[in-house]
């Protein structure tokens, strides 16, 4: 039994077909087959019912393959004592973001992460939650950045920072005369709401305490996963949205006379760092993380005066 023989098994298991795991471990179909074939035989069971497409493990071989990714990730561990006891901060992270957070963080971070660890190859992909979340089981992210809590026990959730949601309105709205926005002053018919699929809509719904679609209000039903696209509606269209702070940096003078902050406790989305519970690379995903925090805003990493927004809808 070798480690290779153990990625590619774990590799088929990610992809369900021996093509395309073959090509992910940069090796000829045959030559995975064949391997995997060696390591059935020495064991004495099948790992795979190659009788079915896409493929699937065995019983047995669904156990064999999660002992296989736990010492993958065990043997993983000894680069990682090398590259600490060098001081060196060098290897592949491939993150995962969702989108609504992407635009706002990540300009701030990379230019000075890359410059400060030229040896990291870092990989970013914009996702939805659930994706996300499918991605980190998989092991094709090494990490994601995520709304949380997650109650996921599969997943690992390091919180970074508490980022405000905020009402944009229209100066035709009656929200624009409040300086402070209680939860019981939104009415989701006036909302304009990102489409379905992201979990900050979930949020909003959750904080209008109302579980109606715009569709049921309105004779338009806009869906968009923009963020930049709700504060057009906004400004165009009448109505208001609901923001992350995040995305206040770029407004204008005048779009910031639009903003209006909700009355404490503030109601926020916790981001956080999420790995898979038997992750590696802690060295790259801790110096990741110290990255993030050192652009973000101090008062967003206290918790105090502010309630984390559920990203589920309740039913």
């Amino acid at each position: 039994m070798t480690t290779v023989q153990l990625e590619y098994i774990v590799a088929v298991d990610t992809y369900r077909s021996f093509v395309i795991a073959a090509e992910k471990c940069f090796v000829t179909q045959p030559t995975l087959s064949m391997q995997i074939q060696k390591l059935e035989d020495e064991l004495g069971v099948k790992i795979f019912d190659r009788s079915k497409l896409p493929v699937i493990p065995t019983e047995i071989g669904i156990e064999i393959i999660a002992q296989s990714r736990i010492i993958l990730k065990e043997n993983g561990k000894i680069k990682e004592i090398i590259g600490e006891h060098k001081k060196e901060v060098q290897g592949h992270l491939r993150v995962g973001i969702i989108p609504t957070l992407a635009p706002y963080l990540l300009p701030r971070i990379l230019t000075g992460f890359m410059k400060k660890y030229p040896k990291v190859k870092l990989e970013i992909w914009e996702y939805p939650t659930e994706q996300i979340i499918q991605l980190l089981k998989q092991e094709q992210l090494d990490c994601g950045l995520l709304a949380t809590p997650l109650h996921n026990p599969n997943l690992d959730e390091q919180p970074m920072f508490y980022e405000s949601f905020v009402v944009y309105a229209a100066k035709t709205n009656s929200l624009f005369e409040k300086k402070y926005i209680k939860p019981e002053d939104i009415d989701v018919r006036e909302v304009w709401l990102l489409n379905e699929g992201h979990c900050m809509r979930n949020q909003v719904l959750n904080i209008c305490r109302d579980k109606f679609t715009m569709g049921e209000y309105k004779n338009l039903e806009y869906n968009t996963g923009s963020v930049e696209t709700l504060k057009r509606m906004v400004d165009l269209n009448a109505g208001y949205t609901i923001l992350p702070e995040l995305s206040l940096q770029e407004m204008s003078a005048r779009q910031m006379n639009m903003v209006r902050y909700f009355k404490a406790p503030e109601p926020v989305r916790e981001i956080s760092i999420v790995t898979h519970r038997f992750f590696i690379k802690q060295a790259l995903i801790a110096a990741f993380k110290k990255e993030i925090l050192a652009h973000v805003p101090e008062k967003m990493k206290i918790q105090k005066n502010k309630k984390v927004v559920e990203i589920t809808v309740d039913k």
